[in-house]
């Protein structure tokens, strides 16, 4: 088993950060050859290259880059460790950490606390935009109270308190040819750039799900990780985005119009806390007001307990 040191791991994230090691040691108040042998020790004990180096220029390497992640939510959650010890010190409403996907950490989930009055919050709330598989991890390491993920989730160590699902759209340029239709059919689709996710185990598989059912190739595709880039691409009339509806509610684009699918694409997601852990009064409230808001306000959603 591998171990390190949090002061390893806080010099590698400034560094990937700010971008050189002078300006970490800066930023964390150390020495510049300090900061260096905190990295070298760091890349000696995870076994791989953390990062490229070209004189004062750095970069992550790849597998620098997936490790970074980690350690970002090591990071937060040390963070958070230290506002509970100083709510517990000073007797008050202990905080929250929240880890959720982009497309519900933009939309549901700031919708959802804009509904519950703020003397049942507690004075700080941590949120992390992340991805599934991390908010997941984020959740069993218990360093985030809440987690809002997309499905398939079968990890062992959580509880799902409810699920909910809609049905995808079709995002295009207003000046697309097929802007001017009430709803797009898969046929409407051939010969059509698409715009997709690009994670193939998590919305992208009913995506090609649907399509191969239909018999549409995707021989033409622009895939990213986040449905803000997606509607953004669609917006400069790049191709026909599918894509779930939550994120265009959270964060509304001119200059692209919404069309509603004639046949299915399900996004599913749930909200998750670590199986055993006790939820505090202030947690409860948000995982019910997030069912309650989801019901509100996201047209033709289904939730499941």
């Amino acid at each position: 088993m591998k171990y390190f040191e949090t002061k390893q791991l806080e010099a590698f994230s400034a560094v990937v950060s700010i971008g050189s090691m002078t300006g970490a040691a800066k930023a964390i108040g150390r020495s510049q050859p300090v900061i260096t042998r905190l990295i070298q020790d760091l890349e000696a004990e995870v076994g791989f290259a953390l990062l490229h180096r070209n004189g004062p220029r750095i970069s992550p390497t790849a597998q620098g880059l997936a490790f970074s992640e980690q350690v970002e939510v090591f990071l937060s959650g040390l963070r958070a460790i230290g506002d509970r010890a100083e709510a517990i010190e000073k007797s008050e409403q202990l905080p929250i950490q929240i880890a959720a996907v982009p497309a519900l950490a933009s939309s549901l989930l700031p919708n959802a606390l804009a509904n519950i009055p703020p003397e049942l919050l507690p004075n700080k709330i941590h949120i992390q935009s992340i991805s599934s598989e991390n908010v997941v991890q984020a959740v069993i390491a218990r360093t985030a109270e809440i987690g809002i993920a997309s499905w398939p989730l079968d990890n062992p160590g959580i509880e799902v308190h409810w699920q909910a699902e809609v049905q995808c759209n079709a995002v295009v340029s207003v000046d697309h040819p097929l802007a001017g239709l009430s709803a797009i059919a898969a046929t409407d689709l051939k010969n059509q750039r698409l715009i997709v996710a690009a994670n193939p185990y998590r919305l992208r598989m009913p995506i090609e799900e649907a399509l191969t059912a239909h018999d549409i190739g995707m021989s033409s595709v622009i895939d990213c990780n986040a449905t803000y880039v997606s509607l953004s691409l669609a917006r400069k009339n790049l191709g026909v985005a599918i894509v779930e509806p939550l994120t265009a509610i959270g964060l509304p684009l001119d200059g692209v119009r919404v069309i509603p699918l004639t046949f299915r694409i399900p996004f599913r997601w749930s909200v998750i806390t670590a199986i055993g852990r006790p939820l505090s009064a202030a947690t409860e409230v948000i995982i019910r007001e997030m069912r309650k808001t989801a019901l509100a306000e996201v047209p033709s959603v289904v939730t499941i307990d």
